[in-house]
């Protein structure tokens, strides 16, 4: 959390928007998930957020789906997802790393036998799709033990009272969702998504960084302009999609993430 706070207070002193790339772990193949990491990182990242495969992701589009099924056929459960950012963090103890999720891996192995390995891994934060604002309170207290954020999302449908209730538990940032749907849809607004972005930071106490519907430069900054920064995630998968090797992912994962740092760097944070 740390590692995270301080990453978040740095751009935010710096005027900064904050870029956030989504990968699966274990796809486009296992060995491909460290090397596109670090591609990631010295493309311009500031946080990256590593998908935990699941075999029921409700809230991801078809792209992510299927990437979480091609990585579990690979055997790419939590012990590979701790690897690979233990892996990394032998060469990277800068970037912060949120994994994300769902909320019954978590519950199978306990909250506190889960924090404290995704800790002792180099995890900075994590962020739990199905996990109901009501029922975080016990999940953030034994996370925070273990120096972990737990990251809250929002969307355009969250009621005021619940939204209040994330704004002021909300840890690290808060993932804002520009639209009602799964990832990966086209079919952003990014004038309504403002709006809603003006009323959340309102009230925030955390940056707010928006995702879903986020695909190329283009829609990173015009989203970006409203909030502290952007989530990319399906459109990044998609890129990496048919790589012959590591190598090849972490090439195109880079290629694809510096227009959108390039993009990012020319905006500076709304009041």
């Amino acid at each position: 959390m740390i590692r995270l706070q301080q990453r978040l207070d740095v751009l935010r002193s710096a005027g900064r928007k904050a870029l956030v790339p989504f990968i699966t772990a274990g796809d486009p193949s296992l060995a491909a998930t460290v090397p596109v990491m670090h591609a990631l990182a010295q493309a311009g990242a500031d946080v990256l957020e590593l998908g935990v495969p699941f075999s029921d992701p409700m809230a991801d589009g078809p792209v992510i789906q299927r990437s979480s099924e091609r990585a579990l056929a690979r055997g790419a459960g939590l012990t590979y997802v701790l690897d690979c950012v233990r892996a990394f963090r032998q060469h990277d103890t800068q970037t912060p790393v949120v994994l994300m999720g769902y909320l019954n891996p978590v519950e199978i192995r306990g909250a506190g036998n889960f924090a404290q390995h995704a800790a002792q891994a180099g995890v900075d934060g994590m962020l739990l799709v199905d996990l109901p604002p009501e029922e975080a309170g016990l999940y953030q207290a034994v996370f925070e033990e273990h120096g972990l954020a737990l990251i809250s999302l929002a969307s355009p449908t969250t009621p005021q009272a619940r939204l209040e209730r994330l704004c002021a538990q909300a840890q690290g940032y808060l993932y804002y969702v520009s639209y009602a749907g799964v990832t990966g849809a086209a079919h952003l607004d990014v004038s309504d998504a403002s709006r809603h972005l003006a009323q959340v930071r309102a009230i925030a106490r955390v940056p707010v960084l928006a995702g879903f519907g986020i695909r190329d430069a283009e829609s990173a900054a015009a989203m970006a302009i409203h909030a502290d920064g952007v989530v990319v995630g399906s459109a990044l998968v998609a890129a990496m999609d048919g790589s012959v090797d590591a190598t090849e992912a972490a090439a195109r994962a880079g290629a694809f993430l510096r227009p959108l740092r390039d993009a990012l760097n020319g905006l500076a944070v709304p009041a």
